[in-house]
């Protein structure tokens, strides 16, 4: 049938008529909340290129919190500063690390809060790259060592299962992370603890601001060796295909918003959970553009998150959380 018996525009006359036939519906339940965790007492620095977005101490951590289980968010994801770094990014994998004292505090003060913890050393290590480096003995180049890192990144998954991380995120991009990390985990009775792989993780200018955030600049080079070239998108179900393999639980597309082509082809390759990262840059651009005056933050926060479900995420890690999760809620 065609116009005039066909008329599209009879489903979108109202808005309880819209609502009713919504195809993708945003909710509370698909963010997790990113959250910058520092050493010292009192500290609560606001990231000049993330406005509203802080790093906090433990001591002040509670209040921010509070207010995450009081908006229905029901994960966050923890990044750590720590008070010392070296070149094989110790403090990543201590008992007493940042990640593992705010894990901790985490589950004391909201036990049903999901904890998700970043697992990399680049926040940890004097240098700034993801893994252990070596110098390559033909060209004297400084790189870095895939199968040495798997050692370290094993040993800080373990300590952060053991603080009591709910889920294990592993972003580091060493071949075989995801094996390593899972039979780590089983050997120290943490078999019921799940991997959310950075399955697909690029090596994007979208993280600029993040490095800020999390102090973890490279302090040479460049992490293009590890991390995936933004042109491809085959590649990216090789990545995904050997980390399925490996026994990851989730899957993760980061960046989000210039990647709806690879997280859909990730919806329709895999049946895992799969999560989108909505990053630094991409918040950013939205709060500089709100600041002016030249968007609507709101309406393009909620559109943008809604396309990335849409898109086919079932999770969205993201900066606007609480501000989405109250927006939601009509307020």
């Amino acid at each position: 049938m065609a116009f005039p018996i066909t008329r599209h525009r009879r489903l979108r006359r109202t808005a309880a008529m819209r609502s009713i036939v919504r195809e993708t519906r945003l909710s509370v339940d698909d963010f997790i909340y990113p959250l910058f965790v520092t050493h010292g007492e009192n500290v609560k620095t606001e990231i000049s290129s993330m406005p509203g977005v802080y790093q906090l101490s433990i001591d002040l951590l509670k209040a921010e919190i509070d207010a995450v289980a009081a908006s229905g968010i029901q994960a966050v994801l923890l990044f750590g500063l720590p008070a010392t770094k070296d070149a094989i990014g110790t403090s990543a994998f201590e008992d007493d690390g940042i990640v593992q004292q705010a894990t901790r505090a985490i589950k004391e003060w909201a036990p049903n809060l999901l904890v998700v913890a970043d697992t990399c050393l680049c926040e940890f290590t004097d240098h700034g790259h993801c893994g252990m480096i070596h110098h390559d003995p033909r060209t004297g180049n400084a790189e870095v060592d895939n199968d040495a890192s798997l050692e370290l990144l094993v040993k800080t998954a373990v300590s952060q299962a053991k603080a009591g991380a709910d889920i294990i995120a592993p972003s580091n991009m060493m071949d075989g992370f995801v094996g390593a990390i899972r039979e780590g985990l089983d050997a120290a009775g943490f078999e019921m603890v799940p991997i959310m792989s950075y399955s697909v993780k690029y090596a994007s200018a979208y993280y600029g601001p993040f490095r800020e955030a999390a102090q973890s600049a490279p302090q040479f080079g460049d992490r293009k060796s590890y991390q995936m070239d933004p042109a491809n998108v085959r590649e990216a179900l090789r990545e995904a295909e050997s980390d399925v393999l490996e026994g990851a639980d989730m899957l993760m597309v980061k960046p989000a918003l210039a990647y709806m082509d690879v997280i859909r082809l990730m919806k329709e390759q895999y049946d895992l959970p799969l999560v989108a990262y909505n990053v630094s840059a991409e918040y950013s651009m939205v709060k500089a553009a709100a600041a002016n005056g030249w968007i609507d933050e709101r309406a393009i926060v909620l559109e943008t998150l809604t396309g990335m479900k849409r898109a086919g995420a079932d999770l969205i890690i993201t900066y606007h959380a609480l501000d989405a999760a109250r927006w939601l809620k009509g307020e």
